[in-house]
């Protein structure tokens, strides 16, 4: 499965991560409503900026645009945004040609039943984790005809936060299917 980012978020910047860092730093022609661009290319190679509705929107945008220029189409498997980056999808006119839907399995027993993510795994790493976090990506793309997915797992809070894991921690991963139908 593709890759996975830690940050100190909260859960309306973390759907912002995930379209961010799906498109990969976009072009600097993305801003906000006050004209401020959205991503800054760094040594941090990405700092995002806390997002609004309307940026929100504008991102999917562009990943939809991305996709449709493809003729991919997106899935979702979310935990601590709970279907938000599936809303923020589906805001925009038209994503039913390129947004299929998403699972939201905020619980580990729906990560385990509709995702495959194995009990062992969570025991060992920890429903936050990139391992679990990739496990969801592939999982939800192996389950759907889509053609990429991303996931997302985290401490939302206010509470829920350990030493190893404080809130806002946050693990996003994205699976793609090549042509010949291996999931990368």
């Amino acid at each position: 499965t593709g890759k996975a980012a830690t940050a100190s978020a909260t859960a309306s910047e973390a759907i912002f991560m995930v379209s961010a860092c799906w498109l990969v730093c976009p072009s600097p022609d993305l801003h906000d409503s006050d004209g401020v661009p959205l991503l800054a290319r760094g040594r941090e190679n990405c700092r995002m900026t806390a997002p609004t509705d309307v940026d929100l929107q504008q991102l999917a945008r562009a990943v939809g645009d991305r996709l449709l220029a493809r003729s991919e189409t997106l899935v979702t498997a979310e935990s601590c945004t709970g279907g938000w980056i599936a809303k923020a999808c589906t805001d925009v006119s038209g994503s039913s040609r390129w947004f299929q839907g998403g699972v939201v399995a905020y619980s580990n027993a729906l990560k385990a039943a509709l995702l495959g993510v194995s009990e062992g795994l969570i025991a060992q790493h920890g429903a936050v984790s990139e391992s679990v976090a990739r496990v969801m990506a592939a999982g939800v793309l192996t389950r759907t005809g889509s053609t990429v997915a991303v996931a997302v797992s985290g401490v939302a809070g206010p509470d829920g936060g350990t030493a190893d894991k404080p809130v806002g921690t946050v693990w996003l991963a994205w699976a793609w299917r090549e042509p010949d139908g291996s999931l990368r």
